[in-house]
């Protein structure tokens, strides 16, 4: 038989590399369980900074199923996890010196918090991967430490009904995992308090900044080539004057929005990101009207003032939203009242603005 035949067979075909970050197993009765690693290596944190910048971003995941961490018994606790590769990382490493089990979810490479709201970390989920992963064969307990940020997806009383397993929901932050554990699963008032400080809300503005680029580009790019209308026809030295000017004006205004919104969340004016990416619009526009290069972005003529001041604000108010999923100040049905409130008022404003832009250049 030829080599080319034996590779075909059913024997012969390649089982997939393991990840680097699994260090061997351990058995149980349910068969062998991926043993993870807790220090993250350099690829770990490489891989963390592009999802950061959107590379990639939807594919960084973690197969589900059941993984150990150092050498867990029977009676070692049961982690839930996301499998968002950066969401298991932050868990992991947070875990040297502990012997604990984690059930991965299938969450579709969204986060603990993102899947909640959005029910991919949910009551079935993890209900189907208690029966796919047997947890009940490898522990003599039967409880679960679901993160408290995934407990809007959890309905607690129905895992316990479908599985037999109680749900206990840990410390918000996985550095608190340690002490929550030792401390016999009892979280004190500061493991429950949710916190997003500036570097933690700084963190999300690369992957919109990458989202919006395409967009905000092409939008860029309509106001660089129409610069050139004009009554006396097509002019080149408008779309080198006014239109370079415009393309630069609208993606430094839609940059700084993507940053400031997320930097500036505590202070803006409003609860919804919408009126909050409002106000920052028309804090922009009161900086531009002061500037002296004002008069080069709207031909000192009031009409293409009042077209930016249509523009700049609906284009920052819109910008705001992206960060509705990545905040604590909203809820799913707040966040679909606010896309259906304030959508349309986004797009009329936009068009008018944009509009009378245009029509500056004929009159």
């Amino acid at each position: 038989m030829s080599a080319a035949s034996t590779n075909n067979t059913p024997e012969a075909k390649e089982t997939p590399t393991p990840a680097a970050w699994i260090v061997g197993s351990v058995d149980t009765a349910a068969g062998p369980v991926p043993r993870v690693e807790v220090r993250l290596r350099p690829a770990d944190r490489l891989g963390a900074w592009k999802a950061r910048w959107g590379i990639g971003r939807m594919q960084y995941r973690v197969e589900p199923g059941l993984y150990a961490v150092g050498e867990p018994s029977p009676d070692a606790p049961v982690l839930v996890s996301a499998n968002y590769k950066m969401s298991f990382d932050r868990l992991r490493s947070q875990l040297a010196g502990l012997d604990v089990w984690i059930v991965v979810l299938d969450t579709k490479g969204i986060n603990v918090w993102c899947a909640a709201g959005k029910g991919t970390f949910g009551t079935d989920e993890l209900v189907r991967q208690i029966e796919d992963t047997k947890p009940a064969q490898v522990v003599s307990h039967r409880k679960l430490i679901v993160p408290q940020l995934g407990a809007p997806g959890v309905a607690a009383h129905e895992v316990r009904q479908r599985t037999g397993f109680r749900v206990r929901y840990g410390p918000v932050r996985a550095e608190d995992l340690p002490e929550f554990v030792r401390a016999g699963m009892k979280a004190t008032g500061e493991m429950r308090r949710v916190r997003f400080p500036l570097r933690d809300r700084l963190a999300v503005a690369p992957v919109e900044l990458v989202m919006s680029a395409k967009y905000v580009l092409a939008i860029a790019a309509g106001f660089l080539l129409l610069a050139g209308l004009g009554a006396d026809g097509y002019s080149w030295q408008r779309v080198a004057g006014v239109g370079t000017w415009s393309a630069v004006l609208f993606v430094a205004v839609c940059v700084a929005a993507t940053v400031l919104t997320p930097a500036l969340l505590p202070w803006l004016p409003g609860r919804a990101l919408a009126v909050k990416g409002f106000w920052l619009g028309l804090a922009f526009v009161a900086a531009l009207g002061v500037w002296t290069e004002w008069g080069r972005a709207t031909d000192q003529d009031p009409l293409g003032m009042a077209a930016w001041c249509l523009v700049i604000p609906a284009a920052t108010s819109f910008l705001a939203m992206n960060f509705t999923g990545a905040t604590t100040y909203t809820s799913l049905s707040g966040v679909r009242l606010e896309v259906r409130t304030a959508g349309p008022v986004q797009a009329v404003c936009g068009l008018v603005g944009a509009t009378l832009w245009i029509i500056t250049r004929f009159v």
